[in-house]
């Protein structure tokens, strides 16, 4: 058996392996592109069989394909939506900058598998891969409508549902939390009393909103440049290609994606994906700040804070027997700096939408699909293992609020700002309380048993 074959593409000859599925186009991609080993994700490829699939029926419904051509590319496209044939897509991300390497792998290899499917064999282009499953397309517009596709999908299958599962969880550590009396800081020094619990509804409520920021900033994914083939006009495509399309993978995949309101807009900027990832970067902001607070209130658990004992998921230390270290906050706070990094890049991509195409969106699907994928996985598990058995020491938060010198703020209205703060000084050069140095001072007994309770520092007072 040869170990390779020869296929033609419009350069010529090339060798491709003998059993790939793939044909010449691919095989120069892979010789020219030997970068960083990374493909595209399995959302991405989904979303391209998604097009072809739906395009393949489209123009059959538009009389441009004949049924048997139809039905092969749209079986081969349900075996590439259902990740059957990952292993035919290797061409590396940082590639020609419209994708349109990675549209002519799909094209070819759905071609050569639906030739074996009719029983003729790969590289007879029984089923060409321009005429055949590119009809109607471009890698311009699809390639940038298999992202919008991806990102939705991946948005609202996993990293919705990831921060919906931690927004319950916090809620619920909310209430727990409730009746814990605790000393709050400002600028890493003590400040006037709160409630563990509303601490946690403050995390809560970051993430709710978080949650509403990504389903209002990602809902620019849902327009499709499907249908603008090269520059944005539509050359030779159907007038009625896109819709059609278009509405049948918004109802296969239950999301409403309809074609762009302006395809020169839709090829030639990306604003829909910076808004997108600009989201993603606020929300690793908001998680950043949570993990981040959380690990600090469980610090020690003797020298530190120690307000909060997180559960043991593994040892600490390789040297020191019983240390037990806040890994699952720092395992998110990681993904949160990746993800802002990767915004970094995005941002920096979207600057160029040259003329009618910006080409750099491989790399914009990467780094976007990468956030999507890193924020959800770490939600989950700082959720499972982190929140879920994550407890208060009640007997530490109301040991350090006894010990806080911030209590002489509720003695303000009674005493004045000067007489507090004289009071205050005298007491953290001493070491006496409050207490007594304020019934030296002349205030009654029974108004400091008001007003130095915690319980009614941590609400307005009308």
């Amino acid at each position: 058996m040869n170990e390779y074959r020869i296929e033609q593409d419009s350069l010529g000859a090339m060798q491709v392996p003998a059993d790939a599925l793939y044909g010449a186009q691919t095989a120069r991609a892979i010789d020219n592109f030997p970068i960083s080993g990374l493909t595209l994700p399995q959302s991405m490829l989904r979303a391209l069989g998604l097009i072809k699939k739906h395009a393949a029926h489209t123009n059959q419904e538009l009389g441009l394909l004949n049924p048997e051509a139809a039905d092969a590319i749209s079986r081969v496209a349900e075996e590439v939506i259902a990740g059957k044939l990952a292993d035919q897509f290797p061409v590396d991300i940082f590639q020609t900058g419209s994708g349109t390497s990675s549209n002519m792998n799909i094209n070819e290899v759905i071609a050569n598998r639906a030739a074996q499917l009719l029983g003729q064999p790969i590289g007879s282009k029984v089923i060409h891969p321009n005429d055949q499953v590119n009809m109607g397309q471009s890698s311009n517009d699809v390639f940038p409508s298999a992202i919008h596709i991806a990102c939705a999908e991946e948005l609202h299958k996993r990293l919705l549902p990831a921060l919906e599962q931690l927004l319950q969880q916090l809620a619920e550590k909310s209430e727990e939390f409730m009746d814990i009396l605790k000393i709050g800081r400002t600028h890493l020094q003590d400040a006037t009393p709160v409630r563990l619990g509303q601490v946690f509804s403050g995390y809560a409520r970051q993430v709710e909103l978080a949650h509403e920021r990504l389903s209002v900033c990602s809902s620019g994914l849902y327009e499709l440049p499907l249908g603008g083939t090269a520059v944005g006009t539509g050359i030779n495509t159907h007038p009625e290609f896109a819709a059609k399309t278009i509405a049948a993978i918004a109802r296969e995949t239950c999301l409403p994606f309809r074609e762009a309101n302006n395809h020169f807009e839709a090829q030639g900027a990306k604003g829909a994906l910076l808004a997108t990832s600009s989201s993603l970067k606020d929300c690793a902001a908001d998680l950043f700040k949570v993990a981040n607070d959380i690990r600090f209130l469980a610090s020690g658990p003797r020298c530190g804070i120690g307000e909060l004992i997180l559960p043991a998921v593994q040892p600490g230390s390789s040297i020191m027997p019983g240390k037990i270290n806040p890994v699952m906050a720092e395992s998110l706070i990681q993904v949160c700096t990746q993800v802002i990094g990767n915004d970094a890049t995005v941002t920096l991509c979207g600057l160029s939408g040259n003329f009618e195409l910006n080409v750099m969106m491989p790399v914009m699907a990467h780094n976007i699909l990468q956030s999507i994928e890193l924020l959800s996985n770490a939600i989950l598990a700082f959720d499972e293992k982190c929140l879920n058995g994550l407890e208060a020491d009640r007997d530490r938060c109301g040991e350090l609020l006894e010990r806080s010198l911030a209590l002489v703020t509720a003695l303000v209205p009674e005493i004045g700002y000067d007489r507090a703060a004289a009071l205050a000084k005298e007491a953290h050069k001493t070491g006496r309380t409050l207490r007594e140095l304020a019934l030296e001072d002349g205030v009654p007994a029974e108004t400091l048993d008001k007003l130095l309770d915690p319980a009614e520092m941590v609400e307005p007072k009308g």
